[in-house]
């Protein structure tokens, strides 16, 4: 049980991507990590929060203002809660607003909020992928600290082939594990000084 105890947030944007993010969560449960989940309301069109409750045991959150149980602070809550956020499926549109410093839904403002680290796992049409401004927001975001899960090269839900497609549940896994272990690896080598 390689993340007992770690607390991953997982950030969902509207992509055909999203049907992979239930099967990463049972393997991240299985290997006994906590998770909570932040979708888009795009998100929401092509999965269900209930699916992503049942496999997280943890309530969805989605609206910056849940009408049912209001609390002021959910995105400062959220934003401390985790070890790592990992967005995926990360769309062009959620690189773009968050490399331009949009926070206008929940999860660009849990990510505007945080201070651990964020991993992006890009997922696109493979000409929405090259366009030089998303490029460009890739490199505006690398360059301030945010990390990334390249996309892998394959056919697409649009029958387009090329570089673009969310990496399989068990590629992000093993990303999430290396990453958590190398960040514990460097906190135990600081606390030996």
């Amino acid at each position: 049980m390689l993340l007992v105890k770690k607390k991953i947030l997982i950030g969902m944007t509207g992509g055909i991507a999203c049907y992979k993010i239930p099967i990463l969560v049972r393997a991240l449960k299985k290997e006994k990590a906590e998770v909570k989940i932040v979708m888009t309301e795009a998100a929401t069109k092509f999965i269900t929060p209930l699916t992503l409750e049942t496999v997280s045991e943890n309530p969805v959150a989605i609206d910056m203002f849940e009408p049912k149980s209001y609390i002021a602070t959910r995105h400062i809550d959220l934003s401390e809660w985790a070890d790592v956020n990992l967005i995926a499926p990360a769309t062009a549109n959620c690189l773009g607003k968050i490399a331009s410093g949009i926070s206008d839904d929940l999860l660009t403002t849990v990510i505007c909020a945080t201070t651990t680290d964020t991993i992006f796992s890009p997922a696109m049409n493979v000409h929405m992928w090259e366009n030089k401004i998303t490029q460009r927001n890739i490199q505006i975001l690398k360059d301030i600290g945010y990390l990334f899960i390249d996309p892998a090269e394959g056919e697409m839900a649009c029958k387009h082939y090329g570089v673009g497609r969310m990496p399989e549940p068990e590629d992000l896994l093993v990303e999430l594990v290396k990453h958590l272990t190398k960040k514990q690896t460097r906190s135990v080598k600081k606390k030996a000084y």
